[in-house]
């Protein structure tokens, strides 16, 4: 009897695989790469041929123990890591470890984890495709040399423990620039008079007028001629349309589209589809093509027939037009259409069922739909025009419609789905009213994570393996983080006719508000501009995309990894070496502020050790040093004004004394707070300056504080790592059980809870997906805040 050992890259896969093989297998996982260059030195010898030093991981030696000693005992062995060029980069790692011939056939790919397709990979074998290892390893051995050469002049030239990446870098360059067109954009007005119109027979309905006076005073002139005018039809026009469904997922939209429907974050949307993909449920996740097999379009007709009608089918495929397209995969799609749910977590089965959906409405019947344009002449001279649609089929709309962007402009699809009543030309309506409301140009939007996405594969910047970990880099790194923005109120006119007279009026609309989008740190911008001014070749879009296709070239077999590489850097390190010659006159990022009135010292915003700051003065030879303040998370080094600087260097101020603890008051990156001895910190609300608060206002604020600690806690099970309570939070009581909350119902008494309960709420919510968003990151984000309270509070050195 053989015996085969089948190696993948998780425990996940191997446990599903491992059900469809028989006993002659034993199928066990690699945990992703074994190797990687070395953490020491480049990791790269330069000098001979631009060599890779691999070492195997810390973490992996134990697995490649495992490994080695099971194939030993094999009779075959079988690499079957994910079809792409990571996975085809593990196969030849673990040849390499493991001692195998490049040249045998022992390498078996499948896009889909069910029996038929690992049966027929393993009658399929092929030898490891050394051409797709050469562009994993071009772009590993690159990105290597450009963070390893590129982090010190950061270290230099900015601040200690900064890093670069290629393709990050870029990546944060996009978000800067976008920040900046924010910063630079001058909305501009315009009014739309938009009537409202009554037809004989009583029903409504709203037109807009076809030109927008630019004016106040071009909307008055509007009305006025308005006033006393008679409202004719003079154009009916009614025309069939119809909309098709969007192709089925790739990577790129799969993350997108999750974004705009169930709200995941990249990473997460990433993490949920390998685990549905390893489970069996759906095929390979990483993938640029929207082609579709034949089996999947034959099973989703059948699915669309048996569900909604023979009428709901209309089979059809998509060609691939992504620049860069690499491996032939086909789309995101379920393994089995007729299955309606699956997932082990209630995070993967909403997303398998948009998965499913979207692949049911690519094979469903277009919707038809019928458009109606009309048009009012106004007897005062203006013209107005309503546009309706209505839906007379909605074939694919039955299952699916694509979410939409926050680019797109919402008056641009307002009203266009209403019902117009049926009209003639030569019929009369009449105006109820006719408002002119003052409308402003929008501002571009700030990027999600999944408009990024988009962005980075439209420049051809990237490939579906790599968008998430770019996005999850930046954030980690300190360039790019997530903000909510509150916006500011602006007032916008509104002039309105009705019964012949015209009456003003104001109204108020916040703008630049906006929940989780991808925002530059004073950090991000300032390297940014620093790396563009310096290695504008390495930073160029162009040039990025064009790196990219030259990986996708050496994929083909069309040039040699090595000299793309010796092209590359040739050019870098010159730049790389002229870079680190030269002086800067002072620190980068650093700002000129103007003069402290009371000491007369230069004031400067900078990037310091611990972040965005201002300074007071210089360290001089009579050893003087300067002063510091953090800045909070709302001001910016690029536009903190000199009195916003003297402000915070004015902080931290005494205020008094509590039982016998000296009172503070400062801010931190998460705003101001006043703080009790070294250790007890009170957040001041937005009603209240940090810079004018003294004891009788802060005294209350403490006392309310210590009365929420003193009820915070209602219970307790358990010792060490078991160890569970049951708390009074900021939004009701909840369970903390090994660093994660769990929501209590609403219909359940805290203060009552058993241990028994307790735990059977956690296993509950922990079976569904695990505890909301929310409520984790709310206890990381008060950690998050302390700490850097503390560090604030430390990089104050008094004068």
């Amino acid at each position: 009897m053989a015996n085969h050992l089948l190696i993948v890259e998780s425990p996940a896969k191997s446990k599903t695989i491992g059900k469809f093989l028989g006993k002659d297998f034993i199928v066990l996982p690699s945990y992703g790469h074994i190797r990687d260059l070395k953490k020491k030195g480049m990791g790269v010898d330069v000098e001979q041929n631009y060599d890779p030093q691999y070492e195997i991981s810390d973490d992996k030696k134990s697995v490649v123990s495992t490994l080695r000693s099971a194939a030993k005992k094999a009779d075959h062995i079988w690499l079957a890591s994910d079809e792409d060029r990571e996975g085809e980069a593990i196969a030849w790692h673990l040849a390499e470890v493991l001692g195998l011939s490049e040249k045998e056939k022992n390498r078996i790919v499948f896009h889909e984890i069910t029996e038929s397709a690992i049966q027929n990979a393993l009658k399929n074998p092929r030898a490891i495709d050394l051409k797709m290892v050469d562009a994993q390893q071009a772009r590993r051995v690159l990105d290597r040399l450009v963070g390893f050469e590129l982090s010190p002049i950061l270290w230099r030239k900015v601040r200690p423990s900064l890093s670069a990446g290629r393709v990050q870098s870029v990546a944060v360059r996009i978000i800067v620039e976008r920040e900046k067109e924010i910063q630079d954009f001058e909305p501009e007005s315009s009014f739309r008079v938009r009537g409202l119109f009554v037809t004989p027979e009583g029903e409504t309905f709203s037109a807009d007028l076809t030109d927008r006076p630019g004016s106040a005073s071009g909307a008055q002139k509007v009305l006025e001629d308005l006033i006393g005018s008679t409202y004719t039809i003079s154009q009916v026009s009614v025309t069939p349309a119809k909309r098709q469904p969007a192709p089925p997922f790739t990577t790129s939209t799969l993350q997108q589209e999750a974004s705009r429907r169930l709200g995941y974050p990249v990473g997460l949307t990433m993490g949920l589809a390998q685990k549905l993909y390893e489970a069996g449920h759906i095929t390979y996740m990483r993938t640029d093509s929207v082609h579709l097999s034949t089996f999947a379009i034959g099973a989703s007709a059948s699915v669309i027939e048996k569900e909604y009608g023979k009428e709901y089918v209309r089979t059809r495929n998509y060609a691939t037009h992504t620049k860069g397209a690499q491996e032939a995969h086909e789309a995101i799609r379920p393994v089995h259409p007729e299955a309606p749910s699956a997932g082990a977590t209630a995070q993967e089965r909403r997303l398998y069922d948009m998965i499913r959906k979207r692949t049911l409405a690519t094979q469903m019947a277009d919707a038809e739909l019928e458009r109606t344009t009309m048009t009012i002449d106004a007897s005062g001279g203006p013209t107005f025009q309503a546009k309706g649609e209505v839906i007379t089929f909605d074939g694919f709309l039955k299952v699916y419609l694509e979410g939409r962007d926050d680019e797109d402009d919402p008056e641009e699809s307002q009203d266009t789905t209403a019902l117009l009543p049926r009209m003639k030309v030569g019929d009369k309506v009449s105006a109820e009213d006719v408002e002119a409301r003052e409308r402003f140009t929008m501002q571009p939007a700030r990027y999600t994570e999944a408009s990024l996405v988009k962005k980075l594969e439209e420049l051809g910047i990237g490939r579906p393996s790599t968008y998430a970990p770019t996005i999850q880099t930046i954030q980690k790194r300190g360039y790019v983080d997530k903000r909510t923005l509150e916006g500011v109120d602006r007032s916008y006119q509104v002039l309105k006719l009705r019964d012949g007279k015209i009456t003003r009026s104001t109204g108020k609309e916040r703008i630049g508000a906006s929940k989780g989008k991808l925002c530059p740190t004073d950090t991000g911008l300032v390297v940014t501009e620093y790396l563009v001014e310096h290695f504008p070749k390495v930073m160029d879009y162009h040039f990025t995309a064009e790196v990219e296709e030259e990986f996708d070239a050496i994929a083909e077999g069309e040039k040699e990894w090595t000299e793309v590489i010796d092209h590359f850097y040739h050019f870098f390190h010159s730049n790389v070496e002229e870079v680190m010659s030269e002086k800067e006159d002072h620190k980068v990022g650093e700002r000129y502020l103007g003069d402290d009135t009371e000491t007369g010292l230069p004031i400067y915003s900078k990037i310091g050790r611990y972040g965005p700051m201002v300074q007071l003065g210089r360290a001089d030879k009579d050893g003087e040093k300067p002063r510091f303040a953090s800045l909070p998370k709302d001001l910016s080094i690029a536009t903190i004004t000199l009195e916003q600087a003297m402000k915070l260097l004015r902080l931290p101020r005494e205020i008094g004394e509590y039982k016998g603890e000296v009172v503070t008051v400062d801010v931190g990156r998460f705003g101001p707070y006043v703080r009790v001895g070294k250790s007890f910190f009170v957040s001041i609300p937005r009603d209240i300056s940090p810079y004018e608060i003294e004891m009788d206002q802060a005294t209350p604020l403490i006392l309310e504080k210590e009365e929420r600690e003193r009820n915070k806690y209602i219970a307790e099970y358990g010792e060490g790592t078991d160890k569970l309570e049951i708390l009074n939070g900021r939004y009701g009581p909840y369970i903390k059980y090994k660093r994660k909350n769990y929501k209590i119902p609403k219909t359940t008494d805290a203060k009552t809870l058993t241990e028994e309960q307790a735990r059977a709420i956690v296993a509950e919510i922990d079976k569904n997906g695990g505890p909301s968003k929310r409520r984790a990151s709310s206890a990381t984000k008060s950690r998050k805040t302390s700490t850097t309270k503390k560090k604030s509070a430390t990089s104050k050195t008094k004068k």
